[in-house]
């Protein structure tokens, strides 16, 4: 992965997805989690005291080994147990029906194949879980200026930020993977330009 992306990229995407202002936008994804919880992209941790009193248990997939130790004092103070349980979101580690709901947040944008991901995330949850996301993407349909910017600017974004994606339809990946989306809220990230703060935050249905 070379020294950047092991050692450097890790340290700056805590810090970018540490600050306050986010924190309302955590709370709000976490509502409702209940029972065992598949977390893909669990990074370093920041959605752990969100977590509700219904969940017992959580499950991250972390593939940055200094993401999880930058995380350790966040889930040493969880009030569930916390374990790392896999690497790669595309391939999940767990048979099937495993967990009762799941978790990402800002995650899906960078995984290669998300469309591969969400397969796996609706194949390891029960029949009628519930994956509760918040991801930036794709702007609006409306807002065509914005997704030119988008556009132009996705190549550097990927070099810069571990492949990440500005331009991925989330609601339309959801769908595509067999996903009934139940509650969609579709904004603009208070602080971050357009571009990168395309929103989208819900739940979405595992037949």
């Amino acid at each position: 992965m070379g020294f950047y992306a092991e050692r450097v990229l890790p340290r700056i995407i805590s810090a970018a997805c540490g600050v306050r202002r986010v924190q309302p936008l955590r709370r709000r994804v976490c509502a409702g989690l209940t029972g065992d919880v598949v977390e893909i992209g669990f990074g370093t941790g920041y959605n752990v005291p969100f977590y509700p009193a219904a969940v017992t248990g959580v499950t991250a997939i972390e593939p940055s080994d200094l993401g999880w130790r930058l995380a350790g004092e966040r889930v040493r103070a969880a009030s569930v147990p916390v374990r790392r349980a896999g690497l790669d979101g595309q391939s999940l580690p767990f048979e099937d029906d495993s967990f009762d709901t799941a978790l990402s947040t800002w995650t899906l944008c960078t995984i290669p194949d998300a469309g591969a991901a969400l397969r796996e995330v609706r194949r390891v949850l029960k029949p009628g879980g519930t994956l509760h996301f918040l991801e930036h993407g794709l702007a609006p349909e409306e807002d065509e200026n914005v997704r030119r910017w988008q556009r132009r600017l996705e190549p550097v974004n990927k070099r810069a930020f571990g492949g990440c994606h500005l331009t991925r339809p989330t609601a339309g990946m959801l769908t595509a993977a067999g996903f009934t989306i139940t509650a969609l809220d579709v904004f603009y990230q208070e602080g971050t330009p357009k571009p990168m703060g395309a929103d989208s935050l819900g739940t979405a249905l595992s037949p």
